[in-house]
């Protein structure tokens, strides 16, 4: 029997449990509301302050001696989460709404400052969207595998269960695949994708580092203790 069911008994012990499940509860509404919106982009900025405000809550409670998820893993999980989003929205939408007026706008314009592959020559494919070579076969196959795996292990993970943190794992190890895979596309078509853009090869470094997740999940994942993890 612990100190603390000693001291306050089993009554107190269920208290201290609900009261925590309540407070990571009320943080986490917050957290969520600022990812659904940073995994949207546009409304990044808005959804920035939500985020925070959670994970002040969270912190909060903590000091107050509730027990509460740890911070590591609620950082790593939302940004798995927000990175799986962002990459899974834009590819979405050239890969299924590429025709629309708004994508034709905003994906070409993006494409204009920062990749020529989503510019030049754009919608001239059978299968319309982005003409750079080999960039339909990235997408098409990793929305429906690699992302949608990374955002179920990152609600696991949340939920502390050990199939996320191990799940987390191996889709962290095939990001770093995909990361250098995807790099190496964009250098061997440098020729078109960074021709005649406003922003080329340092423009596409400042917005791909925020895909590095995988380098800075990983060391966390290998080297923690997995029985905070419950089954």
């Amino acid at each position: 029997m612990t100190t603390l069911t000693k001291s306050a008994g089993f009554g107190g012990y269920d208290a201290h449990q609900i009261a925590s499940q309540a407070a990571q509860r009320r943080a986490d509404y917050w957290m969520i509301s600022g990812t659904l919106l940073m995994g949207c982009a546009v409304l990044g900025l808005i959804g920035l302050p939500l985020f925070f405000r959670g994970i002040w809550l969270q912190s909060q409670a903590a000091k107050a001696g509730l027990t509460m998820r740890p911070t590591i893993v609620t950082l790593i999980g939302y940004l798995v989460i927000i990175d799986s989003a962002l990459n899974s929205i834009g590819w979405t939408l050239d890969l299924f709404a590429h025709h629309t007026l708004i994508n034709r706008v905003l994906t070409t314009g993006w494409g204009a400052m920062f990749d020529g592959g989503y510019f030049w020559h754009y919608n001239e494919l059978w299968l319309g969207g982005a003409g750079a070579p080999g960039e339909k076969a990235w997408e098409i196959s990793l929305i429906p595998v690699l992302f949608c795996a990374r955002m179920a292990a990152a609600i696991g993970l949340l939920q502390m269960k050990r199939w996320g943190q191990q799940w987390l794992i191996v889709t962290c190890w095939m990001g770093m695949i995909v990361w250098f895979g995807y790099n190496t596309n964009m250098t061997i078509f440098a020729d078109v994708r960074y021709s005649h853009i406003t922003f080329p090869v340092w423009g596409w470094w400042l917005y791909d580092i925020w895909y590095i997740t995988p380098f800075l999940s990983l060391p966390y994942l290998h080297t923690v203790n997995r029985e905070i993890f419950s089954d």
